[in-house]
């Protein structure tokens, strides 16, 4: 009987031990696939090599917080020779819009960057473009749009008609105007319109200082008019017309960065329990966090946890008649 119980104990030791060289072999596995993301498969190292960062912003404009930090990093890596910014966006809010452009200025400092624009980029993705050092675009490119705007639905008939009314006790008569429930008086028009013309004034500020053009010259830019990408050669909004290919010929030609770098995706960092999200870190240099998150989800997926030792808006879109 106690050889049977010697034996069923030894066959639980052996079952618990392959599945810990088990486990350790997945983890493996997951930080060299984080290494090959990293450094590509013909460079088995942990030092980051040297790269040209490219960075995209695209859909609505906002202050993206994570951004913002993946944008700082940028400027830290000693490893990013330059960035290149690829623009496809129709705007978003004005604040969003300044904080990129700030953050680009920010990297600037460090090292080039060349805005490269595609379908789209208008208001507050002109702005971001504003903050690179040189502005490629296509032919077609949807380019310019600098303005401002503030929109709200009215819906004081509507409630109306309902039977529904909004009662209020506000300490000023410019307390929450507009509202969406009364119609705007003279008073809360002319504040409002005073904001816009203030943030007007910012944005042209910002067209003259980085493009050095006199924005009375050009024909609508005041008025929030777009231009092709063409178009914006001309006046001086954008400086050539290419897509990448140009851009990093820039780069190379005008600010001397090393030939033949190879252009890495930077994605901001984001929550997510899927282990396989976090190398998108291994593509910004970040394979250190990369690993341990994947290290983290494997243990716990494979229940070896315990081996651990424990407002205003700058946006363009088309006019509707």
């Amino acid at each position: 009987m106690s050889l049977e119980i010697e034996s069923v104990l030894d066959r639980r030791r052996l079952k618990r031990s392959t599945s810990l060289w088990r486990g350790l072999a997945i983890v493996a596995g997951a930080i060299a696939l984080g290494a090959v993301t990293l450094v590509g498969a013909s460079d088995w190292t942990f030092a980051p090599p040297k790269q040209v960062a490219r960075i995209t912003i695209e859909g609505m404009i906002t202050e993206d917080r994570a951004q913002l930090r993946m944008l700082k990093r940028v400027a830290d890596a000693k490893h990013v020779s330059g960035m290149i910014l690829v623009v496809n966006s129709p705007g978003g809010t004005t604040t969003g819009g300044e904080a990129l452009y700030e953050a680009l200025r920010g990297i600037s400092e460090k090292k080039p960057i060349v805005a490269q624009f595609g379908t789209v980029a208008a208001s507050a993705a002109y702005i971001a473009g504003l903050g690179t050092d040189h502005i490629v675009a296509r032919g077609n490119s949807i380019t310019g749009s600098v303005g401002v705007i503030m929109q709200w639905p009215e819906v004081s008939e509507l409630l109306g008609k309902l039977g529904v009314k909004m009662n209020e006790i506000k300490s000023g008569p410019l307390k929450a105007t507009p509202s969406p429930f009364q119609p705007m008086d003279d008073a809360a028009r002319k504040v409002t319109e005073q904001m816009i013309a203030e943030s007007q004034v910012w944005f042209l500020d910002l067209v003259r200082t980085r493009r050095g053009v006199n924005t009375k010259e050009i024909p609508g830019l005041e008025e929030g008019r777009v231009f092709s990408g063409r178009e914006a050669v001309r006046f001086k909004l954008a400086d050539q017309l290419g897509g990448e290919t140009e851009a990093v010929r820039w780069l190379e030609q005008e600010r001397k960065v090393e030939k033949g770098l190879r252009i890495v995706d930077w994605r901001p960092r984001r929550d997510s329990a899927w282990p396989l999200s976090a190398l998108s870190e291994a593509n910004s240099g970040g394979i250190i966090n990369s690993a341990r998150e994947i290290v983290r989800v494997v243990l716990e997926e494979t229940g070896l946890s315990a081996i651990r030792l424990d407002g205003l808006v700058s946006v363009w879109h088309p006019g509707k008649n």
